[in-house]
């Protein structure tokens, strides 16, 4: 949320913002939004001399009362005053719903550096990684070989979950563990806190660090509770401080979420392919940094490189795009995607995002840090490192054998057990 002594302040900015997003709906909430906080600061400033008002009248009541004098007008107003106030006050309130409300809805202030787009055919590609082999044999769409393998199971989970659930079985649940820890000792190594963080939360905190339309495109609700279940480990990391102030010595923090993540998937990215590419529930290693608004771009890339550092060593050739304007959503001012190349379909695919927030996510949660000019917001940057399930299927479509057997990673083979090929496993 954008704070709105900076809208209020810095309103051509934000026009000119909006403008670059082709959100001609959002200038018309702009333009709402600053009306409403003219007539905000005009009812305040009314309250504020009421208040005073009845201050001096009761200054007057008791000097005329000294003197012996009567003071039936005085009194007469002085009793009018308080419930001036309280409608006075009572607009006021309301005023200022209705302008949060606006401000949720508007998006953060792009960076310079993002690209002008419609939609995500126009990211632009800022670097490639590796170099793109074309099969030397028809390569077998992952999930069906990983139940020719009999590493997963798709049909018996959507018999008791539904679509988009998978069971995994035997070399791949350790190859899927191998991912996992090799990821978590290379944040612990770069100096990242380990966090294990809720899996629910609740609608106040959650409305702290996404798109408000997410609750209904992203989220699962807990029935009769105010409770939700998490889509990711950014979101609870980005919580943690809510209404906090935090000490600059302290600063950057970084943190590593581990959990696992729960997604609707709704609408044209809906589970649409059998396997474990798009589905309701996978597991993620997150990264996450709280910092001073001055050192958020530097982190920024530091995040992205991280990321990139576990695909080079995993041996996944891949791309890096800077998000444009139409599919950059509201809350990040940038975001960078890491694409897997994905030889099968001959396509990239979206693997890793990497946001700056800058002060948007603490603006919500009212999370800042102190300073010598009073307590500032800080800024909020998190990204993917790594999830078991796109990985997954990148792996065994670069790494898959003519015969069905998949290679694992040297990058892995501390973590399998001194495994180094997944084979036919026993099946039921």
């Amino acid at each position: 949320m954008l704070d709105m002594k900076f809208i209020r302040e810095e309103k051509d900015l934000v026009k000119k913002d909006l403008e670059k997003r082709q959100e001609k709906d959002k200038l018309l909430l702009l333009k709402n939004l600053l009306k409403k906080d003219e007539e905000w600061r005009k009812l305040k400033k009314e309250v504020d001399e009421l208040r005073h008002r009845r201050n001096q009248i009761s200054q007057q009541i008791n000097k005329l009362k000294k003197e012996g004098k009567k003071a039936e007008k005085e009194l007469k107003e002085a009793k009018a005053i308080p419930k001036k106030i309280i409608d006075t006050e009572s607009k006021t309130d309301l005023l200022r719903k209705e302008m949060h409300d606006i401000q949720m809805r508007l998006p953060n202030i792009m960076h310079e550096s993002v690209p002008y787009g419609k939609d995500d055919t126009e990211n632009k590609v800022v670097r490639t990684w590796g170099k793109i082999k074309k099969p030397a044999f028809e390569l077998k769409p992952h999930g069906e070989l990983m139940e020719e393998l009999g590493v997963a199971e798709f049909d018996r989970a959507a018999k008791i979950s539904g679509k988009g659930f998978y069971y995994l079985l035997g070399d791949l649940v350790l190859l899927d563990q191998a991912l996992l820890q090799f990821a978590i000792s290379k944040l612990v190594k770069k100096g990242y806190t380990p966090v294990q963080p809720p899996y629910m939360m609740r609608t106040e905190a959650y409305e702290g660090v996404i798109d408000l339309a997410d609750f209904e495109t992203m989220m699962y609700k807990i029935q009769d509770q105010d409770l939700h279940l998490i889509a990711t480990s950014e979101h609870p990391m980005g919580a943690i401080f809510m209404n906090e102030v935090l000490e600059p010595k302290k600063l950057p923090i970084k943190l590593g979420g581990i959990s696992p993540c729960f997604r609707k998937e709704i609408g044209s990215h809906g589970v649409d392919e059998k396997g474990i590419f798009r589905v309701h529930q996978f597991n993620k290693i997150e990264m996450f940094i709280f910092c001073k608004p001055e050192d958020s771009w530097k982190h920024h890339e530091e995040l992205i490189a991280n990321a990139e550092e576990i695909f080079q060593e995993l041996e996944l050739p891949y791309r890096i795009v800077n998000i444009c304007t139409g599919d950059l959503g509201i809350v990040a001012a940038k975001k960078y995607d890491l694409e897997l190349w994905m030889p099968r379909e001959e396509k990239y695919k979206e693997a890793v995002s990497c946001s700056n927030c800058t002060a948007y996510q603490a603006t919500r949660l009212n999370i800042r840090y102190r300073t010598g000019e009073g307590n500032k917001f800080v800024h909020t940057l998190n990204s993917t490192l790594v999830t078991d399930t796109r990985p997954l299927r990148a792996i065994f479509e670069h790494h898959q054998n003519k015969d069905g057997s998949v290679n694992i990673p040297k990058a892995l083979h501390p973590y399998m057990y001194g495994k180094k090929k997944i084979t036919l496993q026993r099946k039921w």
